[in-house]
């Protein structure tokens, strides 16, 4: 057992005994409540009191204090002109701590950046966060026509090149209860049924990388490949996406390539074999 210096005492942990325990005993309802209000105006981002409250079927009254309370330390923030709340600097400021403690951004940024010169196109890093792909970094093209996923976005899975080369390493139960939660079209290029999504992520995992051809958004196209982890876990993925009249069908060869070799460079800077 390690022993203290009289001259320096034992630093306290900081928590309690129940700390893994997600008892309701163990929460604030209130806050609870508060948190839930700012996770839905970051869904709906510009949204007035009234369609606030219809989302969330709460009082506009109710939500109000949550708001000005939030307001009062930036994390939210009101356009009194348009009558609409928006997320506040503070809460980017309180969530790109995460960022700033996670090495997989800071490892992988000079390659997002290396891959956008290489070719020409924007590059993006993103992780799977409760069922959908979270844009995590990004270093964007300077052509005039671009795709753009600001850091903190969120996107579907299966209509995603991310979220497709992560989807493609998971396991069968997982893909399975993914699909069951409903898998919305977007384009006619959309996979939105499970045959269809499990055929193209195998082709994934075989090939290994991922294309959302239109899938998306029409007139758009994104190459991915995965990330892993020193244990091999597929923790990320790295894209590049653009214009169709850019990426065309005869450069996914090259361009998979380049992507494929930047997430390999990724995955060894985290001690990936």
């Amino acid at each position: 057992m390690a022993k203290y210096p009289e001259s320096e005492p034992r630093r306290q942990r900081g928590r309690p005994r129940a700390f893994n325990e997600k008892t309701e005993q163990n929460t604030i309802k209130s806050l609870d409540r508060a948190l839930c209000v700012l996770s839905e105006l970051a869904q709906i981002e510009g949204a007035t009191l009234s369609e606030l409250a219809q989302a969330m079927s709460e009082s506009p009254a109710t939500l109000y204090r949550v708001l000005t309370t939030f307001a009062l330390h930036g994390i939210v923030e009101a356009d009194e002109a348009a009558q609409t709340w928006h997320i506040g600097p503070e809460a980017y400021q309180i969530g790109s701590v995460f960022l700033r403690r996670t090495s997989l951004i800071d490892v992988s940024r000079p390659i997002l950046r290396a891959l956008m010169e290489q070719t020409g196109e924007t590059a993006n890093l993103g992780i799977e966060k409760n069922g959908a792909v979270l844009f995590v970094s990004q270093v964007e093209t300077q052509a005039p026509i671009r795709a753009f996923f600001a850091p903190g976005t969120l996107s579907a899975m299966h209509a995603s090149g991310i979220g497709k080369a992560l989807l493609a390493h998971m396991d069968e139960p997982q893909i399975n209860s993914f699909a069951a939660k409903g898998l919305e079209h977007f384009t006619e290029y959309t996979k939105s049924t499970l045959p269809d999504l499990t055929a193209d992520l195998a082709a994934i995992k075989s090939r290994g990388y991922s294309l959302d051809d239109q899938e998306r958004n029409l007139g758009m196209r994104c190459i991915a490949a995965p990330i892993r982890n020193a244990y091999g876990e597929v923790i990320a993925g790295l894209s590049v996406s653009g214009p169709t009249t850019r990426v065309t069908v005869e450069q996914v060869e090259t361009l998979s390539t380049a992507v494929m070799r930047a997430a390999n460079d990724v995955s060894r800077a985290l001690g990936a074999k």
